[in-house]
């Protein structure tokens, strides 16, 4: 028997992060909420505890639909809202 890995190489080259601000208080985070079952409340908690923690601004968006991209829309908002973003998934 060969076990083969499930890793290959990729056509496209990693993204680089954006750089982590030293200090969340005064920044304008977003939290994208992409209505997988339970993500509401998880995301809803973390929005409410980052803010209180941090000082922060938070917004929590959603989108429309989990099973598709997010709407421009919805990027165009947190482009001109916010400063960073989180997501996560909760199902």
């Amino acid at each position: 028997m060969q076990i083969h890995p499930p890793t290959g190489a990729s056509s496209t080259p990693p993204a680089s992060l954006a750089p982590t601000p030293a200090v969340l208080a005064g920044r304008r985070i977003g939290i994208l909420d992409n209505r997988k079952p339970n993500a509401g409340l998880l995301l809803a908690r973390l929005a409410e505890r980052l803010a209180g923690r941090t000082g922060a601004e938070v917004t929590l968006v959603q989108t429309k639909n989990a099973a598709i991209p997010c709407e421009d829309q919805v990027l165009g908002r947190l482009v001109e809202e916010v400063e960073l973003v989180l997501t996560g998934t909760a199902d």
